[in-house]
């Protein structure tokens, strides 16, 4: 199964149902129903039970739905990850999965396999190993994303989780989605109050090559769609490429000064893409 780019993701506890609908309002393109990190050991069943009931009322894998629902699992390394995971197989199911801590094909392989490919699989790539290996990952059938999850990833390689220091790994996450075609999405900004600061790790998400960022707070949603979608000006320059390169049947030619070729006619159609159409 695929899915539509997104700008955001919004995470919600998978043990608030009361928060449930206030996410799904929250404007973001795709909500995530934590039942990972969000919630506390001895809540994880009760956890997979409100989600559960929640997708089996909402219309699960609606494909008209405007906000789609994906549920992070717990890591399949755990009990209870196998138990997320037969949940999910067997009941209601959302439109994406994400799994956490991957660290080899094999883990996505058994995800999609157990839902039948007929939910979307977002690896997090978090490990060292996982890291190492993203572009196997991002390459196995039903995968329709890669999440870099800076957070623990900082942890294992004793790693400040600050923009220089995940450069490398951000760079390789984007890399291993773009050489199978699929979106990158960024780590989340944990002060939700910083909105400058959101906004300048956004921009540098977007320019590295992410389609997206992660969000923990509805009031972050806005202000990762201000950076990801393409303002006027972007539009109205792409729009004059692209119909520049029409008229020139595809030889290169001039726009406001600057040289058009293939790949910036490409990159021009992108941004028409992200602002639909």
């Amino acid at each position: 199964m695929s899915l539509p780019a997104f700008r955001s993701i919004l995470f919600v506890p998978g043990d608030r149902p009361d928060r449930f609908e206030k996410a799904l309002g929250a404007g973001a393109d795709a909500v995530c129903m934590d039942l990972e990190d969000a919630v506390a050991d001895g809540r994880k069943a009760a956890a997979r039970e409100a989600v559960m009931g929640f997708l089996g009322g909402r219309g699960a894998g609606d494909s008209r739905r405007r906000t789609r629902l994906i549920v992070r699992m717990n890591d399949l390394g755990t009990e209870v990850g196998w138990g997320d995971l037969h949940a999910i197989a067997d009941g209601p199911r959302p439109d994406g999965v994400m799994v956490p801590m991957v660290r080899a094909t094999v883990e996505v392989g058994v995800v999609a396999e157990r839902t039948e490919e007929e939910v979307a699989v977002l690896p997090l790539i978090e490990t060292a190993k996982g890291l190492e290996h993203a572009v196997e990952i991002a390459a196995v059938v039903g995968v329709a994303g890669l999440v870099f999850g800076g957070f623990d990833l900082a942890l294992e390689l004793g790693a400040e989780p600050g923009w220089e220091p995940l450069l490398y790994a951000r760079s390789r996450v984007v890399h291993a989605a773009a050489a199978n075609g699929i979106p990158a999405y960024d780590m989340p900004s944990r002060d939700y109050r910083d909105v400058t600061g959101l906004r300048n790790e956004a921009a540098r998400a977007r320019a590295l090559g992410f389609s997206g960022k992660i969000a923990i707070h509805p009031a972050q949603v806005p202000v990762i769609h201000e950076v990801f979608t393409p303002s006027r000006e972007e539009v109205e320059r792409a729009r004059a490429i692209v119909e520049a390169d029409r008229e020139a049947g595809g030889s290169a030619v001039g726009v406001g000064g600057r040289m058009v070729d293939r790949p910036v006619v490409e990159a021009a159609r992108r941004v028409l893409e992200r602002a639909g159409g």
